[in-house]
């Protein structure tokens, strides 16, 4: 689970064991496949790859080193908005919000920050 959040799972935040207390699995599990490893369901084939270039918004790609998702894909992820920034969580898993939380707030503080400056616009302005 260390992937998940890499936290003892008594330290867990409330917020954390609410919202799993509440999954619904009838949806979750047909869409994702019973393993959190690779993609089974429904999704598994839902490539959206091509339609990240035509997201005009400013967007912050950000992840954990200790997710599942491969950092180089993040950051392949993040080049591909016309106003994308990407940043890797060193400490960070999933959950990187509760595992690495001065990394993960200074930097989308910062990205919000930017976009209110001017300093990322939407495509077009």
């Amino acid at each position: 689970m260390h992937h998940v959040l890499r936290l003892p799972r008594d330290q867990w935040p409330d917020p954390v064991n609410r919202a799993l207390a509440h999954l619904n699995t009838r949806i979750y599990i047909p869409m994702q496949g019973p393993s959190e490893l690779g993609a089974s369901g429904t999704l598994a084939d839902w490539d959206r790859r091509e339609e990240i270039r035509d997201i005009a918004v400013p967007t912050l790609v950000i992840g954990g080193q200790h997710d599942t998702m491969d950092p180089d894909h993040l950051t392949w992820m993040g080049h591909q908005f016309p106003q994308g920034r990407t940043h890797l969580c060193v400490h960070g898993s999933h959950m990187t919000l509760y595992d690495d939380q001065e990394d993960y707030f200074s930097t989308l503080v910062s990205f919000i920050a930017d976009v209110a400056r001017g300093r990322i616009t939407a495509r077009g302005k």
